[in-house]
């Protein structure tokens, strides 16, 4: 989920404890990752880069950037002598680290070419028009599960991610497959599927799995991780959020991001499908 969900599986970030006041010499430190687009990367070209900007810009404040690379399916921690002021794109409610109020909401979303009639209208990998197709999803994430429950594993095939490739590569991976018909779908991380998605050479279809009712959970609020007691910190953090809440949106739209609000309802369709 990630943001740091590489994804795909939601990476939990524990924050070190540092006794420096944020921000007393002017300077916003942001763990993030170096290389995770659509999320972040050394050129500042990911959606969380331009939510530092923003932060900063409101706050009068420089960003400097801590990266930590993910590595998919472990915990990423922060060396003792870490002194972040924020932690990139973590996943509410794993219990592990502070975080801040959710500055988006997203899911897991099925993704299948826009002209396959016979898939118009699947909400959920409970229709049994899915166990007859050739289903794509990235080893080792929350929906290997949905889907073994759902008796979709048989004509499933499964994404690796080796060596020096990260899971925006496998992502692409799934999306080329889909495109070509080399398989009839995949099962993604929203902005990971939706980012991908705008570069397909045929118009795809997304749709956000909000109605499991079996399996890990597919949705997940995401927020900004924080030190623990600092209380004025977080709640800066949070009245951000809020008084920027629809250039949030707006700039997470850019990506292609599927934004669900609290009740899982979509609040904007993916461009994807065009």
């Amino acid at each position: 989920m990630w943001a740091w969900v590489g994804m795909l599986v939601l990476l939990a970030l524990a924050a070190s404890v540092s006794a420096k006041a944020e921000n007393a010499d002017g300077v916003l430190r942001v763990c993030a990752d170096p290389q995770n687009m659509p999320f972040s990367n050394e050129k500042g070209e990911g959606f969380e880069n331009k939510l530092i900007d923003l932060i900063a810009a409101k706050l009068d404040l420089h960003v400097s950037y801590v990266w930590l690379p993910q590595v998919m399916g472990h915990v990423a921690t922060l060396p003792d002598d870490t002194d972040c002021d924020v932690l990139m794109g973590y996943a509410q409610g794993t219990g592990l680290i502070e975080d801040t109020n959710p500055y988006y909401r997203t899911s897991y979303v099925l993704i299948y070419r826009q002209d396959d009639k016979s898939l118009a209208g699947v909400q959920s990998l409970a229709d049994d028009r899915l166990k007859s197709k050739k289903i794509g999803i990235l080893a080792r994430t929350p929906p290997v599960s949905a889907m073994a429950i759902n008796g979709l594993m048989a004509n499933s095939r499964s994404f690796e991610v080796k060596g020096d490739r990260n899971a925006a590569d496998a992502v692409e991976d799934v999306i080329a497959a889909i495109a070509s018909g080399e398989i009839d779908a995949g099962i993604l991380w929203g902005p990971l599927g939706g980012y991908s998605a705008q570069n397909a050479k045929v118009p795809l279809a997304l749709i956000p799995l909000v109605k499991e009712k079996a399996g890990p959970a597919t949705i997940y609020p995401i927020t900004m991780g924080v030190r623990p007691n600092k209380p004025e910190w977080k709640h800066k953090l949070n009245k951000l959020i809020a008084d920027n809440q629809a250039d949030i949106y707006a700039m997470l739209s850019e990506y292609n991001v599927p934004l669900l609000d609290e009740n899982g309802n979509l609040i904007k369709a993916s461009t994807a499908e065009r």
